[in-house]
């Protein structure tokens, strides 16, 4: 009877903790609207390192975004300053630029990838110009690989490597440049992907 007892007052009080402890918990959430209640290891949650538009005691003019040293180039980093963004750099590039890799089935197997992913919409799977953007925004002026004429002049399935290389780096008319989404290296698989696309029909 005794120990029944303790057990039931030892019960209530478990009890009466724990309601306590919720009545605590909401009470205080609901205290300030702002407050984002108890956190854990809030360090995790602040970033200690600086954002590039931040200002930074750290560097003699204060900014935090610095422009890497002198005659340096970021891994991966390919010049392409011989072949500039005007008519004559295009023509220049269709006769100088080489595709350096190899033609194999791993390379076109990604250049086939990477066209899909980043030409097709546009150009087509197939190369016709006939991309479901163009479909959907019945915009004209897509050219197909393997027939009618480039813009700059000549057939577009005569065109070089160097100067499909030349397009994807700088662009050309409503296509803009991707040299900032495909690697050096990767524009040399889709060009040689194009260049299969180009033998069709």
């Amino acid at each position: 009877m005794k120990g029944s007892t303790l057990a039931m007052n030892k019960n209530k009080f478990v009890y009466t903790a724990f309601l306590a402890i919720a009545f605590a918990a909401t009470f205080s959430a609901c205290k300030d609207k702002r407050s984002t209640g108890l956190e854990y290891a809030r360090n995790m949650y602040d970033p200690i390192a600086y954002n590039p538009d931040q200002p930074n005691k750290n560097f003699k003019d204060g900014k935090t975004a610095q422009l890497p040293p002198a005659h340096t180039k970021p891994v991966g980093f390919t010049e392409y300053d011989e072949f500039p963004n005007t008519k004559e750099g295009y023509e220049a590039a269709g006769v100088s630029m080489v595709n350096p890799l190899p033609v194999d089935t791993v390379n076109l197997a990604q250049g086939q990838h990477l066209f899909k992913v980043f030409c097709s919409p546009c150009h087509g799977e197939k190369g016709d110009g006939q991309g479901h953007l163009v479909k959907i925004e019945k915009f004209n002026g897509v050219p197909s690989y393997f027939s009618g004429s480039s813009s700059r002049g000549g057939d577009m399935k005569a065109l070089t490597a160097g100067k499909i290389y030349h397009t994807i780096t700088y662009g050309v008319n409503n296509m803009g440049s991707h040299a900032s989404q495909i690697s050096p290296t990767d524009r040399w698989k889709v060009v040689m992907y194009v260049q299969e696309l180009q033998k069709q029909q």
